[in-house]
C-alpha cells in the first residue's frame, strides 16, 4: 500500500464514526467501552488519530499499529480485571501500570502502553462517551541503565553472518537499516524512484514527525541496491504483480512490519544469532558513523533525530568509552 492510499484508507475508517450524529457517536462509544468491545474501541482510536490526533490523516501506520496494539493489551487487562472502562478507579491506571513492571516490561515499553491507553481516553472524551483521564497522573519510573547499554548494536560479525543467511529481500532490509540507518517504518515506505545507486544516495520522503532527508549509501549497500533492483524492480525477473505482492512503485513485498520482523527473524534463527528488533540495526549504524566521524550533528543528521540533543544522549555511553579507550592506549 502506498503512502497515498494509505493516507485515504485511515480516512475512510475515520468516517466510520465522524460520519456519526453527536448522539450516536456517543452512544455507540459507550457501549462499544461498556462491553469492553476491542475491535470497536481500536477503531474509534484510530478514528481519534486520523480525525482529532496531532498528525490526523497522516499517523505514520506504525503509529496506528502500535497504538492498535495497546489499546487491545488495555482493553484485556480492564476485562480480567474488571475495571470499568468509563468510571475506572483512582487507582486502576497506576495498578496497570505496576502490573507490567511486575511482570518484567521495561519502562519504556510500558510507556508506550500507557501512551495507548491514554489515546483511548482521548477518544472516549472525543466521542463524548466519558470526562474520564486516568493516566493523567500515572508514574512510569525511568530507567537509569543508558539504551546503547541495556539494548547494544549488532555486532559487525553478527550482521555478517544474517547477511550470509538471509533471502535477497531480508537482506537488503537489513543493509537499510544497519548501513543506512532507516528506522523500520522509512524502509518499508521506500519507493524505486527513492534509490539512486549511481549518486549513492537514499531519500527518505517521510521519516519521523513526517521529516525528509537525503541518506548516503555505503559502497557495500549500493551493491545491495543494484542487486536488489535488477531482480525486483519492475521488469525484472523477480517481478511480480498481482494480489501477491504490493504495488510496482513499492521496493519492498513486505505488507506490514510483523511481516517484516517474521521474515528477519527467520534469517537470524538460520544465522544462530538472536534478534533483538530493528533499531540495533539502526544502532550500528549509528555507532560505526559515530566512531568514523566523530561528530553528533552529522549523525543526528544521518539517522533522522529531531535534535543533536537526541543523539548525545543515546550515544553518550559509547562517546566516553571511546574517549576511555584512546586514553588507555595513550
Amino acid at each position: 500500500m502506498t503512502l497515498d492510499v494509505y493516507r485515504g484508507d485511515l480516512l475512510s475508517r475515520s468516517r466510520e464514526w465522524t460520519g456519526l450524529h453527536d448522539d450516536e457517536l456517543r452512544r455507540r462509544a459507550v457501549r462499544a467501552a461498556a462491553e469492553k468491545d476491542t475491535l470497536a474501541l481500536v477503531s474509534l482510536t484510530v478514528a481519534y488519530l486520523a480525525h482529532g490526533g496531532g498528525s490526523g490523516v497522516l499517523t505514520s501506520p506504525r503509529t496506528v499499529e502500535a497504538y492498535a496494539l495497546g489499546v487491545r493489551q488495555y482493553v484485556d487487562y480492564a476485562a480480567a480485571q474488571a475495571v470499568g472502562l468509563l468510571r475506572p478507579g483512582r487507582h486502576d491506571a497506576q495498578g496497570y501500570v505496576n502490573a507490567m513492571l511486575a511482570a518484567g516490561r521495561q519502562p519504556a515499553g510500558v510507556g508506550l502502553k500507557v501512551a495507548a491507553a491514554g489515546c483511548l481516553y482521548r477518544a472516549l472524551r472525543w466521542a463524548g462517551a466519558t470526562e474520564a483521564d486516568p493516566f493523567k497522573d500515572v508514574r512510569v519510573p525511568r530507567d537509569p541503565t543508558p539504551g546503547i547499554v541495556k539494548r547494544p548494536p549488532y555486532s559487525e560479525d553478527e550482521l555478517a553472518d544474517v547477511i550470509d543467511a538471509a533471502d535477497v529481500q531480508a537482506r537488503f532490509l537489513l543493509f537499510l537499516t544497519a548501513h543506512a540507518g532507516l528506522r523500520i517504518s522509512e524502509a518499508l515506505a521506500l519507493e524505486w524512484d527513492d534509490l539512486d545507486e549511481t549518486a549513492r544516495r537514499i531519500s527518505v520522503r517521510l521519516g519521523k514527525g513526517r521529516k525528509g532527508r537525503i541518506v548516503a549509501m555505503s559502497s557495500s549497500l549500493g551493491r545491495a541496491a543494484r542487486h536488489y533492483r535488477a531482480l525486483y524492480a519492475p521488469g525484472g525477473p523477480d517481478h511480480m504483480d498481482g494480489k501477491r505482492t504490493t504495488p510496482a512503485q513499492r521496493v519492498f513485498r513486505y505488507g506490514s512490519v510483523m511481516t517484516a520482523r517474521y521474515h528477519l527473524e527467520k534469517a537470524f534463527r538460520a544465522a544462530g544469532v538472536p534478534f533483538r528488533g530493528f533499531h540495533p540495526g539502526r544502532k550500528y549504524a549509528g555507532t560505526r558513523l559515530l566512531r568514523q566521524i566523530k561528530d553528533f550533528g552529522r549523525v543526528a543528521a544521518h539517522l533522522g533525530h529531531a535534535s543533536v540533543d537526541t543523539t548525545r544522549k543515546g550515544y553518550a555511553q559509547l562517546a566516553a568509552d571511546d574517549l576511555k579507550d584512546d586514553l588507555v592506549g595513550w
